[in-house]
């Protein structure tokens, strides 16, 4: 049990749209390559994010999305366990549940848009609830769930800047530094071509407790319910012989019911259950639509 407590204590914390949780070691990133900017051509901010939010799927679209899970599992050189099954449920505004199966254990983080708990097993099996640290529970509060990381950031009060252009695996991307109301700043990297975030920043903190900046890369979008969402999320350092770690994300199901009861404090009611490779192990998800979602899904990611 004292193996599954270390292996709790690295999981990823939560991933959505354009904010991670983040458990596993943070590694610092290295300086890209950047492109001249006399001998390329330019646009506005303005145009990158209307053009952004287009091959996403569309500024409607995603504001018509109200729940949203994922299923799929999380390779990482860095946890004991090398490959961990994974359920992420999202419901707006701002309510998460992140469920990890692995090394026949199974944890859960919560959020409710407010408070925040994580549930792991003790030293003796039994299930031991904490509450987020302050540290984690700011980064919750902070986050937004379900929306790509452009969605309505200028009518949140932030304030979007194209910084220059950047070569990323071999094609041009540009670099817009995104300014929050809260005073965050992170950088987001738009392909000049599908015009896809395929990158972006976030601040981490290692095991020391320092924080540090880390990489996030979104590859392989595919379609889902009309939106374009990235199968594979890589977080860590782009040096050359570093290995990132992986989330794969096979299935997703949008705006299938999910009740609230799910996103309370562990323990609180009923007990959660995990069965992975369909949207039913997300307590409160009505049983037609997540199997309708579910095989579209299956079907997409096959393609």
């Amino acid at each position: 049990m004292r193996m599954a407590r270390t292996l709790t204590s690295r999981l990823p914390r939560r991933i959505a749209a354009a904010a991670l949780f983040a458990c596993l070691p943070a590694l610092a990133t290295t300086p890209p390559a950047t492109i001249d900017l006399a001998h390329t051509p330019g646009l506005t901010s303005a145009q990158i994010v209307e053009r952004n939010l287009a091959a996403r799927g569309g500024l409607d679209a995603w504001r018509n999305v109200q729940t949203m899970i994922w299923i799929g599992h999380m390779d990482s050189v860095h946890a004991p366990d090398p490959r961990m099954g994974f359920v992420l449920a999202q419901k707006r505004p701002n309510k998460t549940r992140f469920e990890v199966d692995s090394m026949s254990q199974k944890t859960w983080r919560v959020f409710d848009g407010v408070q925040g708990w994580k549930e792991r097993p003790d030293s003796e099996g039994h299930p031991d609830v904490q509450p987020y640290s302050p540290r984690e529970l700011k980064f919750a509060q902070q986050s937004l769930a379900i929306d790509a990381p452009l969605v309505d950031a200028a009518s949140r009060g932030g304030r979007v800047e194209v910084e220059g252009e950047e070569e990323i695996d071999g094609r041009r991307a540009y670099r817009l530094l995104v300014s929050q109301v809260s005073g965050e700043r992170r950088h987001v990297w738009v392909d000049a071509q599908s015009f896809l975030d395929v990158r972006y920043e976030r601040v981490s903190y290692n095991p020391a407790g320092v924080p540090v900046m880390v990489n996030v890369r979104c590859r392989e979008f595919k379609g889902f319910g009309g939106l374009q969402i990235p199968t594979i999320i890589e977080t860590g350092s782009p040096a050359k012989g570093a290995v990132s770690d992986k989330m794969v994300i096979e299935q997703v199901s949008i705006n299938t019911p999910l009740d609230d009861a799910i996103f309370e404090r562990p323990g609180a009611g009923r007990r959660p259950r995990a069965e992975y490779g369909t949207a039913r192990s997300i307590p409160g998800a009505s049983a037609a639509p997540a199997d309708q979602a579910s095989a579209a899904t299956r079907a997409a990611v096959a393609q």
